[in-house]
């Protein structure tokens, strides 16, 4: 029965990823609130997470046995954890200072090339200042890092869950 809760969270956690994301768009994109470099990292972090989540789900047992959802569980607990610390860097750091161009977010993006690729989605439009934005009263980074750090907490949840604790 574990192994069949760790799959039901890991892709309830993908769908939360994916949610994640459409409202950063539908925020972009309809609000008007447009993403600095820090935001388009953390919507790759939210991304990769749903993925490496979804796999999880879609093989376990049978078809991948307790491997692919015990490895699932344990690659989302660094990658949130890396998403948290951009949310808590953008909000800290990057919104502080006039520009956030060349910093670690934007040479990761150009470097992936998805803002090309994709720029309705991962093209970066404003600086890290100019991207501040609040969300029933709290900072817009604020909700990623709350979100990034259940994301944790599930992942380590789910990974002992499914290696059998």
């Amino acid at each position: 029965m574990a192994a069949r809760d760790t799959r039901v969270v890991l892709a309830l956690v993908s769908v939360v990823c994916v949610i994640a994301v459409a409202g950063a768009l539908l925020a972009q994109h309809r609000l008007g609130m447009q993403p600095c470099p820090w935001c388009i990292l953390q919507r790759i972090q939210f991304l990769l997470i749903a993925a490496v989540a979804a796999l999880g789900a879609l093989f376990g047992p049978p078809l991948g046995g307790r491997i692919i959802p015990r490895l699932a569980a344990w690659l989302i607990v660094p990658v949130a954890a890396s998403g948290a610390a951009a949310a808590w860097y953008q909000h800290f750091v990057a919104a502080r200072s006039s520009s956030c161009n060349l910093t670690l977010a934007d040479r990761i993006i150009s470097g992936l090339q998805l803002d090309t690729a994709w720029p309705d989605i991962f093209e970066v439009r404003a600086s890290c200042a100019d991207a501040a934005a609040q969300l029933a009263g709290m900072p817009f980074e604020f909700w990623s890092l709350g979100l990034f750090v259940l994301l944790v907490a599930t992942g380590l949840w789910c990974a002992l869950r499914a290696d059998g604790r």
